[in-house]
Order: structure tokens, then C-alpha cells, then sequence
């Protein structure tokens, strides 16, 4: 199956080194300054067409201290729809301390392998997409109504609310840590979405992997 254009955008807008340094000066009481990597994960894990991405991010204080790692599938889904829906899929890593900082030195993502990754089974974003009138594209992905993203943290159980907005050289993160008796939410995007811009693009990665799927 041919990857759409609009799969490739997707993967071209997220692909990236971000940070937050013009929100987190206006409003450093709400938004920690963070970098946040979004590096194309240069070995094949699924065994459909999609891309993928491994992410992580750091605050600004402690670059070499990365956290959060976790990994993206973008994927399409035929349902008869035209063109097809996208979707995002989360995974975690198994050990995550062996792919730490992959984010800033991509060479860490050569030893992915399959047997690696785990699922994260309701987390899977779906995501609507509008073409702008300049051709590129405004992409809006969200968790569907009622599904419960969680995953084994130290021994407990967390729950995250997932979702991103992406244009170009933008990307609105609304993800944040819920508590799963109350539904509160407890850190991340509380106030609203924290707003990174692209400082450096690593979409260049993805054309290798474009072409391979065709």
C-alpha cells in the first residue's frame, strides 16, 4: 500500500527538534521550557507501510536527561474513506535506558528491533487533517471518546490524555497526566496546549523511508 501524501506530511511536520522558549519566557509559572526530539526511527519495527518516530524530551535545565521516551507509528487505515484515516499509535519501550538521549544521537535507533517495542493499547490517536490553501496541511489528532491511555510507571498504573496539533514548523501538545479515579488532570498541558516551534527539521530522514514503501 502506497503511503498518501498526507501520511508523508504528517511525518514531515512531526519530524523535528522543538522547544517552547518563547511561551515558557512569557508565562514560566504554567510552561517549564522544554525541548522535545521527534527523530525518524531509521529501521523497519511494523510490518505495515507506515513511518515512525521515536520521541522524548527534556527541560532545558537538563538536556542530557531526556524523558518521556516512547515511540509513534503513523499509520493509514482503509475503511473506505478517501483518503484514508490516519492514526497515530504509541508504544513504549521495554528498556527505555538503552535508547536514552537517541533523540540528540541517532545512531542508538540502528539496535531497534521489534521485540523491543510494546503496544499501548488505548492509546491510539485518530487524526483529521485540512488542507490549507498554500497545500500544506493542519493536522488535529485526538484519543476517540472514552478510550483510556495507560501505562506501567514504577510499579503503578498512569493514565495520559494524548493529542498534538501540527502544521509546518508548529506543534501544539495537549497531553497531560490524568488521574484515573478522579479524571483531574495533574501535569503537562493543564492550562492549554504547550506551543513548540521547529528549530531544527529532521524530515529529511523520512524521504529514504518515503521511497522504501512505495
Amino acid at each position: 500500500m502506497t503511503l498518501t501524501s498526507e501520511l508523508i506530511a504528517l511525518g514531515q511536520y512531526l519530524a523535528g527538534e522543538f522547544d517552547n522558549r518563547e511561551q515558557a519566557i512569557a508565562d514560566p509559572a504554567w510552561y517549564v521550557h522544554l525541548h522535545l526530539w521527534q527523530r525518524p526511527v531509521p529501521v523497519q519495527l511494523f510490518p505495515e507501510p507506515s513511518l515512525t518516530l521515536f520521541a522524548e524530551q527534556a527541560n532545558i535545565v537538563n538536556l542530557d536527561r531526556p524523558y518521556r521516551p516512547r515511540i509513534m507509528q503513523l499509520r493509514q487505515v482503509l475503511n473506505g474513506e478517501s483518503p484514508p484515516q490516519l492514526e497515530v499509535q504509541y508504544f513504549m519501550l521495554k528498556d527505555p535506558n538503552q535508547f536514552r538521549g537517541a533523540g540528540r544521537h541517532p545512531h542508538l535507533l540502528q539496535q531497534l528491533n521489534p521485540a523491543q517495542v510494546e503496544l499501548l493499547p488505548g492509546c491510539t490517536l485518530t487524526v483529521n487533517q485540512k488542507c490549507l490553501t498554500d497545500g500544506t496541511y493542519h493536522f488535529a489528532a485526538s484519543l476517540p471518546s472514552g478510550a483510556r491511555c495507560c501505562f506501567p510507571y514504577q510499579g503503578e498504573t498512569r493514565q495520559v490524555d494524548l493529542g498534538f496539533e501540527a502544521s509546518p514548523t508548529e506543534l501544539f501538545s495537549f497531553d497531560k497526566g490524568i488521574d484515573p479515579n478522579t479524571g483531574k488532570a495533574l501535569w503537562g498541558a493543564v492550562l492549554g496546549p504547550f506551543h513548540f516551534t521547529k528549530r531544527h527539521d529532521f524530515s529529511g530522514e523520512l524521504l529514504g523511508l518515503c521511497a522504501e514503501t512505495r
